[in-house]
């Protein structure tokens, strides 16, 4: 299996490393691993949805 690091996954999602390290530690992401202190994500993983967000209702969307 292929993996990428906080980095390329930060690029390729437009989101924070720092974003990316809190959904590895609430296992949001399946198949990440740490491996010698650095998190490894699968290629083939896909951005977690935002848990900050609610859709409301009433919302067009």
């Amino acid at each position: 299996m292929d993996y990428m690091t906080l980095r390329e996954a930060s690029e390729k999602w437009g989101i924070s490393t720092r974003q990316i390290n809190y959904y590895c530690t609430e296992d949001r992401i399946p198949g990440a691993i740490k491996m010698a202190g650095v998190w490894l994500l699968p290629k083939t993983a896909v951005k977690p949805q935002d848990g900050r967000y609610k859709k409301r209702e009433g919302d067009k969307q």
